[in-house]
């Protein structure tokens, strides 16, 4: 359903559980990094109505699993750590020559965010599926589909707003690029890395 090339190799997971506190900030700064993009794409392309709707609502959505994160780690007796950079991220967003129309520039930042939120649910999916701790595993799996309803939002905009054609060639070609990129991550305890 994700479309995604290269699937997480399952032995992340196996790094994940030795490093749960660690997993566990880098999400809290994904979700609030998620917010901070849907707030973003109100500020650049206030005039499509439909999308900023959809970002406000998103926004919200993903303070609310901020919060929920940070709950965990506080539950864990721990405090929030500070943010890393994010290789993933840094590695996904050469794919798109910079500048173009308005409207290429707002469907590269779509495809970008279908692709991120993609990601994350089959990480999700693999934690909920894995995961000794059965809270934490459960929770995972409510997020994981969450961030799947993600997706195919940010998907269904850039296809709204661009050329289908187009639009389904330059996912297509993000897809190849990303699963080149995963091939040399997976082995740290980072939702995307």
């Amino acid at each position: 359903m994700l479309g995604l090339k290269l699937p997480t190799d399952p032995r992340w997971v196996n790094i994940v559980e030795k490093n749960i506190d660690e997993i566990l900030t880098d999400h809290a700064y994904c979700e609030q990094k998620a917010a901070s993009t849907a707030i973003s794409l109100i500020v650049s392309f206030p005039e499509y109505t439909e999308l900023t709707q959809e970002m406000i609502a998103l926004s919200r959505e993903e303070m609310g699993h901020f919060k929920m994160v940070h709950d965990r780690i506080l539950a864990r007796g721990k405090t929030l750590g500070r943010d890393r950079k994010d290789d993933y991220v840094i590695a996904l967003l050469k794919f798109f020559p910079k500048g173009g129309s308005r409207t290429t520039q707002l469907v590269h930042r779509l495809l970008y965010a279908a692709l991120i939120e993609a990601r994350s649910c089959e990480r999700f999916r693999l934690l909920s599926e894995q995961l000794q701790d059965k809270e934490l595993a459960d929770f995972y799996h409510k997020l994981m589909i969450s961030e799947a309803g993600h997706y195919t939002m940010f998907l269904n905009f850039a296809r709204k707003y661009g050329d289908r054609k187009e639009v389904d060639e330059k996912w297509d070609a993000l897809l190849t690029y990303e699963a080149a990129i995963m091939k040399d991550l997976g082995n740290s305890e980072t939702v995307h890395g």
